[in-house]
């Protein structure tokens, strides 16, 4: 009788922990997508081109998540008859907080799922986010000898530096549309983001002047929740 009570209290326990863990899975989750780049340099006028990413997240609740994010994409633009063209390659490391995380979906997020319709699914996924990381510049450009006699005469120069790796600050603002509806949240999502792109020296065209440079990254994506629970 006395092994029955143990065993039977054991079990109370075990059942109670699955029931405790199961409000909402921590699974990790893989995304790729591709989109657009916008360049902010000295260079201004901008020539929209093409960059892809991969990145995996892990999820600490429903809606707080921190990740690991590669980037491959060109920058360009071209003005005082002058171009430039930046073949980059950048990485880094971020957080993402979504508005569900501030409604209350988090406490109890399979009733939640089971419960919310898509309007609300997606407002809860809007996120925004920041994070750090490196990027490192291939550069290419042909400057005109009128445009470097105007950066020497404003205390510019053309930068010697076109291909090594600075320190930049990505910040995010996008949302994640899920669907595949298991008890325990989404298996997929279609991720829309923009990315914004601080560095702390200004050199992404390979020209120095008074500013640093920045860049956007629009970008539409896909990602798929790994270890999701059943």
């Amino acid at each position: 009788m006395k092994k029955l009570l143990i065993f039977s209290f054991i079990g109370i326990l075990f059942l109670t922990g699955l029931t405790a863990s199961a409000q909402f899975s921590k699974p990790l989750s893989v995304g790729a997508g591709a989109g657009s780049t916008i360049n902010l340099t000295d260079l201004g006028n901008i020539e929209s081109k093409f960059a892809f990413y991969g990145e995996l997240d892990y999820l600490f609740t429903p809606f707080i998540s921190v990740g690991l994010h590669g980037e491959k994409g060109t920058l360009a633009g071209n003005g005082y008859d002058s171009d430039f063209k930046n073949r980059y390659f950048a990485g880094n490391i971020n957080g993402k907080i979504r508005v569900g995380q501030f409604l209350g979906e988090a406490k109890n997020y399979s009733y939640y799922t089971l419960q919310a319709n898509m309007l609300s699914r997606i407002l809860s996924n809007v996120y925004l986010g920041a994070g750090v990381g490196l990027v490192k510049n291939r550069i290419t450009r042909n400057i005109s000898q009128y445009y470097a006699n105007y950066l020497e005469s404003v205390g510019g120069e053309i930068s010697n530096d076109v291909g090594k790796i600075h320190f930049v600050v990505p910040l995010n603002v996008g949302v994640d549309i899920p669907f595949g509806r298991t008890l325990y949240g989404p298996q997929w999502a279609i991720n829309v983001n923009y990315q914004h792109t601080l560095t702390f020296n200004d050199n992404l065209d390979g020209i120095i002047n008074s500013n640093n440079d920045q860049y956007g990254l629009i970008s539409v994506g896909v990602k798929y929740a790994l270890f999701n629970l059943k």
